[in-house]
């Protein structure tokens, strides 16, 4: 993309055509767009038709598809603008399942997918080029950037604990919607034999299992343990045989003197007393 933002509009590359933009009326300077027809076989890119899908480069990061969808809007009525971070075949925007995550932050230069209702309007907006340049920012249409953009994506970025509430019930309802489906669908098929006579084992039977709670995981990390305790292979070493030998021993000894102490105590417990 940086080789593309050095480029003028009397070098453009083959096939594309130059389309002069300035952020403001303030700004000395232009921009340049590359603009082309979106070629593709039929039917391989459902999301950007070819003959009504205009191919737009170096599209900087303050135009979102509002700017691109007021620049483009004077040569017919656009359907859909998708910014994407590089080209590609098919390449489909991800539909995002909630408005509190997934926030891409834009960062450098994209791509972008201007689909229009009819054909024509393809050719018109590369007519654009004769025109002088086209105004990203208006008075009536105003972009915000620096400061006032930083503000504005804070405030967005700080999530309404209510909104966020509903949110996340709704997933949740869809989930349980979704497994209670499963289950109904799972306990159907359960028993019942197919075309070849295979009969589907489901997850549940006639003793599902309990889930795991910590002292059961404490006992099956303890087995675990033993069980590598048990492969250890000990006395390998002829140390490791002296050494098992000396502490045999002095257990051994240690049991008898004990044995001796609760053997004189039991005699002296014995012992006659008339008095």
């Amino acid at each position: 993309m940086a080789a593309v933002t050095e480029r003028v509009a009397g070098a453009a590359p083959a096939g594309y055509t130059v389309l002069s933009v300035k952020f403001g009326e303030r700004q000395r300077s232009s921009h340049c767009l590359l603009v082309k027809e979106h070629q593709v076989r039929e039917g391989a890119d459902t999301a950007h038709p070819p003959r009504r899908t205009l191919f737009v480069l170096n599209v900087p990061p303050y135009c979102g598809p509002d700017s691109l969808t007021r620049l483009f809007s004077r040569c017919g009525h656009v359907q859909s603008v998708d910014i994407c971070d590089k080209p590609g075949p098919g390449e489909k925007k991800e539909k995002l399942t909630s408005k509190f995550f997934n926030r891409k932050t834009v960062t450098g230069f994209q791509v972008a997918y201007v689909v229009f209702r009819k054909p024509a309007s393809v050719q018109a907006a590369k007519a654009l080029s004769q025109e002088g340049p086209l105004l990203i920012s208006t008075e009536s249409h105003p972009v915000k950037t620096g400061i006032s953009k930083w503000i504005a994506s804070y405030e967005a970025s700080i999530v309404n604990p209510k909104e966020l509430k509903a949110d996340v019930d709704a997933y949740m309802q869809d989930y349980d919607k979704k497994m209670a489906e499963e289950e109904a669908k799972a306990a159907e098929q359960e028993g019942v034999p197919d075309e070849e006579g295979w009969v589907k084992v489901t997850r549940k039977g006639r003793k599902p299992g309990l889930p795991r709670t910590e002292a059961a995981n404490l006992r099956v990390l303890e087995k675990e343990k033993q069980k590598r305790a048990r492969k250890e292979l000990l006395n390998f070493y002829a140390w490791q045989h002296r050494e098992t030998k000396r502490e045999h021993i002095a257990q051994l000894r240690k049991k008898f003197e004990e044995d001796k102490q609760r053997i004189a105590l039991m005699r002296a417990q014995r012992k006659f007393r008339p008095y």
